[in-house]
Parts: structure tokens; C-alpha cells; sequence
């Protein structure tokens, strides 16, 4: 699929992010896979996944854009998400349609550059690019770098934006702010707890391309303790 049809595909869609990470007993290519066939099953227009094995599971079995990513965790830096060349690489030798990686200004692994990253995907894949990030002004920047999507992944996730954390609702201000300020240049994906279809349904009205629902969705150890919380 070439960049106007992998647009054309997500637009005012729903795509699921289907991840688990060990201890959790659904961390395996095989369960991520089938979870991912159910959202399809369901209405996903695309899905986001974690690691070069469920990626390249979830590529033979669909035929929807996938968003890749790599996470790995480095102690010089809090950034994890496809945070160096390394992971990058092995990302994009999954195929996947859409590269997501961590656009904060927080610090690379390795003193390593977003530049550098970006770089290196355009040169060697034809895939489009995805910005994770907290701020109206990562947006902004992730723009100007040429990022083909930008999404409010990380808001609440880093030093800057921790307050937000505590809505437990997603950013529309940071949605509206970037969709405004961006004007359809870049399309600007939502993502992060969206718990609800009503709250989908209105980062869509706030000008969202695409809305990008996981652990409400595909994570049942979460979903359950808000349950357990509520009767606790």
C-alpha cells in the first residue's frame, strides 16, 4: 500500500493496539494475532503492535495497515518506544505500513538523535512515519521533521505532561490544539485513555484522522482491576 491508501483505509477509523509485555500470560504472537483478527472481526481498520515476532504474526494473518513499533527499555533514557537505530531497524524489517516511535524531546538512548531516526527510516523503508507525543510543541516540531502522522500517544507519560495523567480521560485539548494549529497538513491520530465510543466518537468531531484504542480494548488484567478498584 502506497501513502494515500494507507490513509485512505484508517481515516475516521478505529485502530487497535494489541500489546502485552511478560508477566502478562497474553504475550504471545499467537494470542496477539488472534486478538488482532477479532478487532478486525469487530471494525478495526488497522492495528498497532509491539515487537518484530507479533508484527510479523499479525502481517501474515491481516490485511490491514499495521502501526509498528519496538519497545525496549534503556537505563540512560526514559524513552522506549523504537527509542534507537536498533529497534528501528528491526521494525522495519517487519514491513510494517506505519512506524510509530517516541517524538518527545525527552533524551535518547545513547545520546541518539530523532533526526537520526528519521533519517534512517526514509532512506531504507517506504513506510510513513508516526510521531508518538506529549506536547503541543513536539507536535508542531514532529511536523516540521516531516513525520507523515502525528499522534497524542504520550500525553501524560513524561515529566511535561504528567498532570494530565490524572484525568484518567484523553487530552482533547492537546487533540484540538494540534489539529488546529497543524490544519490537516499532518493528520493527527488520538490515542490514550480512551476507555469509552463515546470519547472516540468525539476526538472524530474534535478533527482526530483516526482513533487509536488499546488497553480498553485488548487488555484484560487492566480492564478487570478498574472493576476490582471500583468494588474495593
Amino acid at each position: 500500500m502506497n501513502r494515500s491508501q494507507i490513509l485512505s483505509r484508517i481515516k475516521n477509523g478505529i485502530i487497535v493496539s494489541c500489546q502485552s509485555e511478560p508477566p502478562e500470560p497474553l504475550a504471545k504472537p499467537e494470542i496477539l494475532t488472534a486478538m488482532a483478527r477479532a478487532a478486525v472481526m469487530g471494525g478495526a481498520v488497522g492495528i498497532r503492535a509491539n515487537g518484530p515476532p507479533n508484527i510479523r504474526a499479525m502481517r501474515k494473518a491481516l490485511d490491514v495497515p499495521i502501526i509498528g513499533i519496538n519497545k525496549q527499555d534503556y537505563e540512560d533514557a526514559a524513552v522506549r518506544i523504537t527509542p534507537t537505530t536498533k529497534e528501528l531497524k528491526a521494525v522495519i524489517q517487519t514491513g510494517s505500513d506505519i512506524i510509530a516511535m517516541d517524538a518527545t524531546h525527552r533524551k535518547r538512548p545513547g545520546n541518539q538523535t530523532l533526526q537520526t531516526l528519521v533519517d534512517m527510516a526514509r532512506s531504507t523503508s517506504d513506510a510513513l512515519l508516526m510521531a508518538d507525543i506529549a506536547t503541543l510543541e513536539e507536535g508542531i516540531m514532529a511536523a516540521k521533521m516531516g513525520f507523515d502522522l502525528i499522534a497524542t500517544t504520550l500525553s501524560g507519560y513524561t515529566e511535561e505532561s504528567q498532570e494530565r495523567l490524572q484525568q484518567e480521560s484523553p487530552d482533547f485539548k492537546l487533540l484540538s490544539d494540534l489539529v488546529n494549529t497543524l490544519q490537516m497538513p499532518v493528520p493527527v491520530i488520538a490515542e490514550g485513555r480512551i476507555w469509552h465510543p463515546q470519547e472516540a466518537r468525539k476526538a472524530i468531531e474534535t478533527g482526530a484522522f483516526a482513533v487509536v484504542v488499546g488497553t480498553a480494548i485488548t487488555r484484560p488484567w487492566a480492564i478487570t482491576r478498574r472493576f476490582a478498584d471500583a468494588l474495593s
